[in-house]
């Protein structure tokens, strides 16, 4: 009859525990409740979805406002923690705030520690562990600066000074040492995301050097464990036995599963997903491993981190793990974990100030002595002032890492409250000031602009012509030889630098492959060897007009341009080709809207170090087959010149194809009706149209006229009539402001990175074979 009325009151709403005491999971309901005593907050499941609704309402929200002052997320987090705690709710509250956050409630802390392992898992799983046989000699020496010295140096500093402070007080110095002295790796990534600099210079050093200390780090770890036991135990023996169980540990993780991964990869098609029993036992592993730390006396998270390690990077494993488990674990769990952590700070009860100024001065002692650390071994590698300075700053990053290992330790009570509290604040600005000073040190919108003239108006008439061709597909790759075939000539050769663009998935380390220097394929991803393989093809079959260099660059979406930048930079190159981000079926019909693409195409116009040309490919639309032989025999290329610096640009480009006699190059000037006022740059119009005109009298395949038009309904009409009669046109995408020839045409411009001109032309009302090019010469400042 008892349990018929505990039936009535609610479905489940609790159990008994092994003590006899019953356990209150799910509330029977708010009407069922009123007249008890009892209230819904005293029932874990409705008292956690509340918890976990609150804390993801308040992070987001100060995220919006605080990114405006760029401030970090974890800033974010950590604040709406101390707002949900003891120091604000609790103090505006009473009781309230216990009732919703009890400081027994195991469900909320151990939620957040199983999120922690597995982001510890995907953090493993993102590392290239044969990166380490790689890096050069800067990543050796910065990684080794920033980790093994700080960890001497402290060494020696505590052995010297310990006797000085009292013995209460050792436990929760020597935490905070420890934890100030590391760089773990996903914090130098985090860093690098939110600064949108990963695929820099500067990022790419900062990741190396942080991969090596954090490996470092790890074999600290396992010499550490191994005192512990010393220092508990007092036995040579049993510290020899915990340093062979660690080791191990290690050997059993990384050698051992490895051949196992592999196989999954060998029987998993190419192009297939992996089954789905093969990632549930992996799942699996990560939890019993965790188990398997807490009974031999490790850091729960310390072999599911192993295990990811031992994972082969990128598809198809390592790529499917990244997308099944990064949503719920960075976009649900993260922010638990810091909030949840954070819950507990109190910023209302200090009662020992000095020793709270001594945890003060041993932080900034701790971070002046990595900066310092770091900043050595990057001068004597030759960086500049102030690149060293930037990466010294990245390489003592606080963030996730350091405040679980707060956490951790609170729990373990080697650290008090008061000491947590004042730690993790000092770790939230620590992390803010990091973040300010690397955005103030390290402009990459400033990296590339400015620093020579390069535009194929500043190459040489009869030189080699430098470009940088960028693609997805093959498709775009095909469109791009097309191009080049067009542009090519004995007397005016073509050095194309191919580089693919293949997203990062499943590995935190963006890459640049340079194949023409023998590096391997990327593992795993079949497009990228077929593109290679039809450049090279291109190659042999147009030798001694277009010579192929290839790249492969593995970057996040948002990050790309910073490689096609980079690419074009260190190979000087005259000009970028871009794929459209739109793509024709044989009908003329949109098959594709590729945003990732338009996303870089916008960046790489802002950033650019030379000219840039976005390619719109339609030969695939079919139409009736031109009886006219003169047309079938040549290619026929047309410019729609209405002046300034991109125009001029595009016109240097055809006239580069006409030396060619396959070429048949028609440059169209389109002229107002009312005389305009004359400036510098119009001047230089009419010089090179003057030159235009005279090779057009010596030329047969050159041809120039002009048309007069009064308005950009005019200017509409004119270059819609075009497209039926070239293969390619070509057009700069910036024009004079106000200019009479566009005016009405500005307001209905759906693709700014085009232009107006160049907007009319990508129409998606337009369905004949006509490829576009448009050009922006390269911005000088």
């Amino acid at each position: 009859m008892g349990r018929m009325n505990g039936w009535e009151r609610g479905v489940n709403v609790g159990e008994e525990d092994e003590c006899g005491l019953f356990i209150k999971v799910n509330s029977p309901g708010w009407f069922t409740l009123r007249h008890s005593s009892d209230y819904v907050l005293s029932y874990a499941l409705p008292r956690l979805l509340l918890q976990l609704s609150l804390i993801f309402i308040l992070t987001h929200s100060l995220h919006v406002l605080l990114r405006r002052f760029h401030l970090p997320r974890i800033v974010s987090k950590i604040l709406a923690g101390v707002i949900l705690g003891k120091t604000v709710f609790g103090h505006l509250s009473g009781d309230m705030q216990k009732r919703l956050f009890p400081e027994d409630d195991a469900l909320l802390y151990s939620l957040s520690r199983f999120g922690f392992i597995f982001y510890m898992f995907m953090v493993g799983v993102k590392m290239d562990f044969n990166m380490i046989w790689k890096v050069g000699r800067k990543a050796v020496t910065i990684g080794l600066g920033a980790s093994l010295a700080p960890m001497i140096t402290a060494a020696i500093l505590w052995a010297n000074l310990a006797q000085y402070f009292p013995l209460y007080q050792r436990s929760a110095i020597l935490t905070v040492i420890r934890i100030k002295i590391i760089t773990p790796f996903p914090v130098v990534v985090a860093l690098l995301v939110d600064l949108k600099i990963m695929n820099t210079e500067i990022g790419r050093l900062s990741l190396a050097a942080a991969l090596v200390a954090d490996l470092i780090a790890e074999g600290g770890l396992v010499g550490l464990n191994a005192y512990r036991i010393l220092e508990e135990s007092l036995s040579l023996s049993m510290a020899w036995l915990g340093f062979i169980q660690s080791f191990v540990i290690i050997t059993c993780v990384l050698v051992g599963t490895r051949p196992w991964f592999s196989r999954i990869i060998l029987r998993t098609p190419e192009g297939k997903p992996v089954r789905q029993g093969y990632l549930a036992f992996i799942y699996l592993a990560v939890l019993f491993t965790a188990f398997l730390c807490t009974n031999l006396g490790l850091p729960d998270f310390y072999i599911p981190f192993l295990l990811g390690l031992a994972i082969p990077i990128g598809p198809p494993l390592g790529s499917t793990l990244a997308i099944k488990l990064d949503t719920f674990v960075s976009g649900l769990l993260a922010p638990l974990m810091i909030s949840s952590f954070s819950l507990w700070i109190d910023l209302t009860d200090f009662s020992d100030i000095d020793f709270l100024k001594t945890i003060c001065m041993i932080t900034l002692a701790g971070i002046t002595i990595k900066i310092v650390f770091v900043l050595g071994p990057a001068l004597l590698n030759n960086l500049p002032v102030r690149d060293a300075i930037t990466i010294s700053i990245i390489m003592s990053a606080q963030g996730i890492a350091q405040a679980a290992f707060y956490d951790m330790n609170y729990r373990n009570q080697n650290i008090d409250s008061e000491t947590f509290s004042l730690v993790m604040m000092l770790m939230a600005l620590l992390a803010a000031a990091a973040h300010l000073s690397v955005k103030c040190l390290y402009d990459y919108s400033k990296i590339y602009r400015g620093y020579e003239k390069r535009s194929i108006l500043s190459t040489l008439n009869n030189s080699q012509l430098k470009v940088l061709v960028c693609s997805q597909r093959s498709d775009d790759a095909m469109a791009a030889m097309k191009l080049l075939e067009a542009s090519s000539s004995r007397e005016a050769p073509t050095q194309a630098y191919a580089l693919n663009l293949v997203e990062l998935v499943g590995q935190a380390t963006p890459l640049i492959i340079n194949h023409g220097v023998g590096q391997k394929f990327y593992s795993g991803h079949t497009p990228s060897r077929q593109i290679i393989n039809l450049w090279k093809n291109f190659e042999q079959q147009y030798s001694g007009l277009v010579s192929v260099q290839a790249f492969t660059s593995v970057s996040l979406p948002r990050f790309m341009h910073f490689d096609v930048c980079s690419v074009a930079f260190d190979n000087s190159a005259s000009l970028i080709i871009l794929p459209f981000h739109r793509k024709w079926n044989q009908h003329g019909k949109i098959i594709l809207e590729n945003t990732l693409q338009r996303t870089v195409n916008r960046e790489v116009l802002g950033t650019a170090p030379c000219s840039v040309g976005i390619l719109v490919d339609r030969r695939k639309i079919r139409t009736e087959p031109s009886t006219d032989q003169h047309r079938q025999s040549r290619y026929h290329v047309a410019v729609i010149f209405l002046g300034e610096n991109d125009d001029r640009e595009a016109l240097a480009y055809a006239m580069r194809m006409a030396k060619s006699t396959r070429i048949q190059l028609s440059v169209i000037r389109l002229v107002p009706s009312e005389v305009s006022e004359e400036n510098w740059d119009a001047v230089l119009d009419r010089e090179m149209l003057r030159e235009t005109k005279i090779l057009s009298r010596q030329q047969s395949n050159i041809v120039y006229r002009e048309e007069t038009t009064s308005d950009g309904g005019e200017t509409a009409l004119i270059v819609n009539s075009m497209v039926d009669s070239f293969d390619l046109i070509m057009v700069g995408r910036h024009h004079r402001e106000h200019s009479p020839l566009l005016a009405g045409l500005s307001q209905w411009n759906d693709i700014p990175e085009l232009g107006a001109v160049g907007d009319i032309l990508a129409s998606a009302e337009i369905n004949r074979p006509a490829s576009v090019l448009v050009v922006q010469q390269q911005i000088v400042k």
